[in-house]
């Protein structure tokens, strides 16, 4: 799967843009006047030019067929992506049977080309955007997509999901401005990245969702279901056991097929995800050859647990694939809405207390390197002090973020060997007297209510717990009682969804081009609203103007500075202890399947999107158990 600001925003919730949609000409007021576009851009001129064939990575000949299997973690309950991430566990790999306006390349950093929309048109002050729809886009059961199936899909987006809710705030109106045309009017000029935002939007069937069920109840878009819904997508629902595993078929008659943006991809006649609860089975299983994929997470599991037979032989194959498309921040993430998480003092406190050096040698086989930015391997992560536009932009809210900003390198505590986890401990230590926390008979008390600082430590991944009892002792010394609580991935989703925990271990990818998904992660607005992605309960207006800096940004130039400011002022507040990062997308895989020979730049492994079924090595591996 492409690494795109696309998956990434939809992934989380799951993922960014905000930059120069660069085009040669500049659209008229006049509707009959626009000019139609093939395509946009964030960076600059589209590489491909209209009319193309294909993309340049796509093999056009990739035989279709064959069946590959693929690991899920935990359960699902529902097919509604609508309600994704606020009701119920989404299954796997409901995005495909649903195509969107607008489809992006994997080798460009961030361009979509036209799918459902044939073309699209946007004034040079950015404050709409109209998109004309193919005449030939048909859903599943032949009817056609129309500007009202749009229409319902995005108000049903913005009104169920408070992700997209905040994600399309800026969306003020969308209406049908012709046969085939709608238009998307925003509440104001100069935000670059909302026409192509909404070009994201999975189209649903208003038809379908609006009417009943086999059983003559009506169909709810607000509720759970496990109907399977209609689609317009290269896959359709073919079967399915709930929360166990889940079939998907490729449609033979699939309208967009022969789309240049299609060419060479959706190549498998069926994908299916097997579910576990538990991922230590799931790689028992992968061995057993009941599965074909694996991509693998663990870096103990990824020196340890492929060392059997067909590796050797092999019938398995080990690859690492570059990520470039994207930058991740993962961390221990406080609740600020906490009282005894209001002190950034107390919460850098925290970070001396990790000892990443030893936890990497032990239990990471050395694999990972510590996360310094919230922009972590990509250009937009923050380094040495700010300079230039950086600097300035900075400026403008000095009196609002920590000196240390404009004085010091952000760096995290280096540990590794006794002295040095003994000078951490005892920076901890006075950083925790200067938020008014001392040392009572042997408990980190709060001297202003003589209660002891405690913390549970919530996670949802069984494999995590080493990791985190890893750090306990830690915590411990300094005399902070420490509780860690595993849960199902089901009431983990209910207490995130509340705000029920002290601290928790979470991610967030960044593309190249960062934008409005910016104020779901870190604003005062998204704060409190349900379903944000604002874990950390982040509520600081010197963040929120440094957001609106990178949205409201007119060229590459102001972007990169505004997204170094933003990152710079987010580790000096230390809302998260920072984790650790790897690079690459380890994967595990049976030897039975084709790709191109150049993957796309941006898409690390791009399984199974264009990948196919390779029927002479599927017999020279054997077969299937």
């Amino acid at each position: 799967m492409k690494l795109t600001r696309r998956s990434i925003v939809h992934g989380a919730a799951a993922a960014s843009a905000a930059l120069v949609l660069r085009v040669p000409a500049v659209a008229p007021a006049h509707a009959q006047d626009k000019v139609w576009r093939h395509g946009l851009s964030l960076f600059g001129d589209l590489k491909y030019p209209a009319g193309f064939k294909r993309f340049d990575y796509a093999n056009p000949n990739a035989p279709k067929g064959g069946i590959v299997r693929q690991v899920a973690i935990g359960t699902y309950d529902n097919f509604n992506m609508v309600i994704a991430g606020v009701k119920g566990s989404v299954a796997a790999g409901t995005e495909l049977i649903s195509d969107t306006l607008m489809a992006s390349a994997m080798d460009e950093v961030s361009t979509e080309y036209g799918l459902i929309a044939e073309s699209v048109s946007y004034p040079e002050d950015y404050s709409s955007v109209t998109y004309r729809l193919r005449a030939d886009a048909k859903f599943h059961d032949g009817m056609p997509v129309t500007v009202a199936d749009v229409i319902f899909s995005f108000e049903a987006f913005k009104k169920l999901s408070p992700f997209y809710s905040a994600y399309y705030r800026h969306v003020t109106k969308v209406e049908k401005s012709g046969e085939r045309d709608v238009t998307f009017t925003f509440d104001g000029k100069g935000n670059r990245e909302l026409p192509q935002i909404v070009g994201q939007i999975n189209v649903l069937p208003k038809h379908w969702w609006e009417g009943t069920d086999a059983s003559g109840k009506k169909r709810d878009i607000a509720a759970t279901t496990l109907e399977p819904p209609l689609g317009n997508g290269a896959y359709r629902i073919k079967e399915f056991v709930p929360g166990r595993s889940i079939v998907y078929e490729r449609v033979k008659n699939y309208w967009g097929k022969d789309l240049n943006v299609n060419v060479g991809r959706d190549n498998f006649d069926e994908l299916r995800y097997e579910y576990f609860r538990d991922s230590t089975v799931a790689i028992e299983a992968f061995k057993a050859d009941h599965i074909d994929w694996r991509n693998e997470n663990s870096a103990k599991d990824w020196a340890t647990a492929y060392q059997f037979p067909a590796v050797k032989e092999k019938r398995v194959l080990l690859d690492e694939f570059p990520v470039r498309s994207s930058g991740i921040m993962q961390g221990f993430v406080f609740n600020t809405r906490r009282e005894k998480f209001s002190d950034p003092r107390l919460r850098h406190a925290f970070n001396y207390a990790l000892d990443f050096e030893e936890m990497n040698k032990q239990i990471f086989f050395g694999q990972y390197k510590r996360i310094a930015s919230y922009f972590e391997g990509i250009e937009l992560a923050s380094s040495g002090l700010p300079t230039g536009k950086e600097l300035e932009i900075l400026e403008t809210v000095r009196d609002k973020v920590p000196p240390e900003v404009f004085t010091k390198v952000f760096t995290n505590p280096v540990s590794g060997n006794p002295e040095a986890v003994r000078a951490n401990l005892r920076e901890a230590t006075r950083l925790l007297k200067e938020a008014s926390y001392e040392v009572r008979d042997q408990k980190l008390t709060n001297t202003k209510t003589g209660e002891q600082l405690a913390v549970e430590l919530l996670i949802d991944d069984a494999r995590f717990e080493r990791v985190v009892l890893f750090f306990k002792p830690s915590l411990e010394r300094l005399g902070i009682a420490v509780t860690v609580r595993v849960v199902d991935p089901t009431q983990y989703e209910n207490r995130l969804r509340n705000w029920d925990f002290d601290i928790i271990v979470n991610s967030w990818g960044q593309s190249l081009s960062p934008g409005n998904e910016q104020r779901n992660y870190w604003s005062s607005a998204a704060a409190d609203q349900q379903g944000s992605r604002n874990f950390a309960g982040i509520k600081n207006p010197a963040v929120d103007a440094l957001i609106d800096r990178v949205i409201f940004a007119t060229s590459r130039e102001e972007l990169v500075a505004a997204t170094k400011a933003l990152d710079r002022v987010l580790l000096w507040n230390h809302y998260v202890v920072p984790n650790w990062t790897y690079g690459k997308q380890r994967t595990a895989r049976w030897d039975r399947f084709g790709r191109p020979d150049n993957l796309p730049q941006y898409g690390a492994s791009a399984f199974p999107t264009i990948w196919w079924w390779d029927a002479e090595k599927a017999a020279r591996v054997g077969s299937r158990s």
